[in-house]
């Protein structure tokens, strides 16, 4: 099948031989996003851009990506209108608030949904994030892309065959967006192939980490590491995705 411009990330994906093809997606649309928010092209500095960060903010993973980054200015001129509407936000939620009457069985269940109007707004704002959502509109259409190639074309489904797998991360969503991509026989067909593979692999990843622990053995201090030499990070990435052992994402100078 032809490659389309559409379908080369996910084909490079896959090529790359990675414990989970979606995991180096992730990576690469997520630094795309850094690029694109405090990068070259100064999106930071117009108007339309700012005004979606500013209402959306960011969340902490993402706040620390960007300190990382190394745009000083760049996060200065972020900070600087976000704040502004985060104040004009938390005035008018303090102007309307009353506090709750304290009553005994309040106390007794001490839990966070308590209906406190500032509660509530300071968490919709710690779930908002403007590289999250990007990043969401971007994966539904990766998923789409998956399930398009695996029901036409045989050379992708032959790759993902004899591919290493996916994190569980990204295979539970995997299979969540199967029951509206696929009809009953091709779930059939999916899963008859997806879920030996999952084992397999998730089973090699055991034995490299239990070969890692039998070579701090002193017995086999002089036996071959056979595969097990990065086990921890990729042991790490296939049960909960990403990449343990990257070091913060920097622009290219």
């Amino acid at each position: 099948m032809k490659e389309q411009l559409y379908t080369i990330p996910l084909n490079d994906a896959v090529d790359a031989g990675d414990e989970c093809p979606f995991c180096f997606i992730e990576r690469s649309v997520e630094r795309d996003l850094l690029d694109f928010v405090l990068g070259s092209s100064a999106s930071y500095m117009e108007a339309d851009i700012r005004d979606l960060t500013d209402k959306a903010g960011f969340c902490r993973p993402h706040f620390q990506k960007m300190f990382y980054y190394g745009n000083t200015l760049g996060n200065a001129w972020i900070l600087k209108t976000h704040y502004q509407r985060m104040i004009g936000e938390m005035k008018k939620e303090f102007s309307g608030f009353k506090p709750g009457k304290s009553s005994l069985m309040g106390k007794l269940k001490k839990n966070t949904d308590s209906g406190n109007s500032i509660g509530m707004w300071v968490r919709e704002k710690e779930k908002s994030c403007y590289i999250c959502s990007q990043f969401q509109d971007t994966w539904q259409r990766y998923l789409d892309t998956f399930f398009y190639l695996w029901k036409q074309d045989p050379d992708f489904q032959e790759k993902v065959k004899k591919s290493k797998g996916f994190c569980l991360s990204h295979f539970g969503c995997l299979c969540e967006a199967s029951d509206t991509r696929l009809n009953d026989r091709e779930k059939e067909e999916f899963y008859g192939c997806m879920l030996p593979l999952m084992e397999k692999n998730m089973e090699r990843l055991a034995d490299d980490v239990s070969w890692m622990v039998e070579k701090f053995d002193y017995r086999n201090r002089d036996a071959d590491w056979k595969t097990s030499k990065d086990a921890i990070q990729r042991g790490m990435q296939k049960l909960k995705g990403g990449y343990p052992a990257d070091g913060p994402y920097r622009p290219a100078k």
